[in-house]
């Protein structure tokens, strides 16, 4: 299965749009997470979600083929389409990292001298 995909439903002359992408977490420590976003086509995606940590890309896989095996029976279908919320779902996946303190990519501003108060 591939790590990235996109599927697409029509729904009340609306065009739905889940992306789905599997990355690493931050810290080389083999923990990966799944990263979706959905909404309208050609909008902003409306939720972002993540399901995680995973011990493994194939155990973050195995999980993926669920969703899809469940957005399929609801009607998706894959679309080929090149994923437009890589951004959103990055800025999502910096948010995870920090929270468990891997910063990515994050450097650290000068020590500020501390200064006494006035008086």
């Amino acid at each position: 299965m591939p790590h990235s995909l996109c599927l697409t439903r029509q729904c009340l002359g609306f065009m739905t749009r889940i992306e789905c992408e599997i990355r690493p977490l931050a810290g080389e420590n083999g923990l990966w997470t799944l990263l979706c976003a959905a909404g309208m086509a050609g909008a902003q995606p409306t939720a972002i979600k993540a399901q995680g940590p995973f011990h493994g890309s194939r155990k973050a896989e195995s999980v993926l083929e669920a969703i899809v095996r469940s957005l399929r029976d609801q009607g998706y279908d894959k679309a080929e389409d090149p994923s437009i919320w890589r951004l959103h779902m990055q800025a999502e996946l910096r948010r995870l990292n920090a929270k468990l303190g891997r910063p990515v990519g994050r450097i650290s501003p000068a020590p500020r001298a501390e200064t006494p108060p006035e008086r």
